[in-house]
């Protein structure tokens, strides 16, 4: 399971599209489950719902993707990856403090994002294995 976090639904709907439902062929197809607010998010993980991957736009307002990435590596335990999406290279400093495993930058590169986002699945496979 994929989570999404924007506050935009045209960016939500740019990173559905440039995943598709499955970013490589040696992964399975992924279900994704979208997140305008933080607290939307955390009600969910409240929940005990399994998700593999974070996706998290560090431009979201009134809570910034950056700041929720950094929350969940300090308050979950064995905290799934978390890609966030900056809005200029020169965040990347930010997502380092954020704690991401990965970066993007808007605007959202498609293949970029299928390639960094399925390297993170794999990682985290290995590392729940």
């Amino acid at each position: 399971m994929i989570a999404i976090y924007s506050d935009d639904q045209t960016v939500r709907q740019s990173i559905i599209s440039a995943l598709g439902t499955q970013v490589a062929a040696d992964l399975s197809p992924h279900k994704v489950v979208e997140f305008a607010t933080g607290p939307a998010l955390r009600l969910y993980l409240d929940e005990k719902r399994q998700i593999d991957l974070f996706i998290l736009d560090g431009e979201s307002t009134p809570e910034g993707g950056l700041g929720l990435a950094r929350q969940l590596k300090d308050e979950i335990y064995n905290c799934p990856a978390t890609l966030v999406i900056t809005g200029r290279a020169q965040d990347a400093w930010l997502a380092s403090w954020s704690k991401a495993d990965a970066m993007v930058v808007h605007p959202i590169d498609p293949f970029t994002l299928a390639h960094k986002v399925a390297d993170l699945l794999r990682s985290h496979a290995v590392a729940t294995a």
